[in-house]
């Protein structure tokens, strides 16, 4: 029980409630991850301590940021094994989350963990990013776009914040040195309707481990030119 100890804590820092309901949860998650990760891959992380502190944990403290307690729509952008998306729909099962992903193979994995979890707030969709938001129904249509260790910030906000209603929120979980990437994306954040609004750290529970929220508010509508094609957004990121 030393995992629900530390889960537990990290939750409680952060003034949340967990209980042996979600951790049973966040466990299920765990086996079900590491029986995957054998036939594709979904993570380097596969060291159970590891999976709990710097997948779970990591997500969790997402809500350091007020508007992930608040938002009714989210959507996670190049969600992969589920990362942040399924912790925080763990966390708050009254929010409806949407997990986008390129790859099938991972759609179908994450389809299963919302199965066996019993997961009900929760959708799925195989499509590529700069495509989806794109489509009427989606584009500016979510509380909070958010994304875990995708690309850097240039890309990443051509990537998220098409998604975003105008008065919503773009937050990116970040590594530790973040100071260049903001630098250098402040201007394609301001085009994409962006501002940046605040950078929370992170600090993981019974490690050195530190992280960075970088949370963008989305203060006007995104130019119809945005975002462009796969090949335009990784040969010419916007500066």
């Amino acid at each position: 029980m030393e995992f629900y100890k530390l889960m537990k804590s990290a939750a409680e820092d952060i003034s949340l409630n967990f209980d042996e309901e979600k951790y049973n949860k966040f466990m299920l998650y765990k086996d079900i991850l590491k029986e995957w990760n054998n036939k594709i891959n979904l993570t380097a992380i596969t060291e159970d301590e590891d999976i709990v502190k710097k997948h779970f944990i990591d997500c969790i403290k997402a809500f350091k940021f007020q508007g992930f307690r608040e938002a009714k729509s989210i959507i996670d952008v190049g969600t992969g094994a589920g990362f942040p998306g399924i912790p925080i729909g763990i966390m708050r099962e009254d929010s409806e989350i949407m997990l986008l992903d390129s790859l099938n193979k991972r759609v179908n994995f994450l389809n299963e963990v919302i199965r066996e979890l019993g997961l009900k707030n929760f959708n799925t969709i195989h499509k590529r990013a700069e495509e989806l938001s794109r489509e009427k129904q989606y584009r500016e249509n979510f509380d909070i776009a958010t994304s875990r260790a995708v690309a850097n910030m240039c890309t990443l906000s051509e990537l998220c914040i098409p998604y975003v209603k105008v008065g919503g929120y773009f937050v990116a979980l970040k590594g530790p040195s973040i100071e260049e990437e903001l630098k250098d994306s402040k201007n394609a954040i301001a085009t994409l309707g962006g501002r940046l609004e605040e950078v929370i750290p992170v600090d993981i529970e019974d490690s050195d481990l530190k992280h960075n929220l970088v949370v963008i508010k989305k203060v006007n509508s995104t130019p119809n030119v945005y975002p462009r094609k796969a090949n335009a957004i990784s040969k010419k990121p916007l500066k």
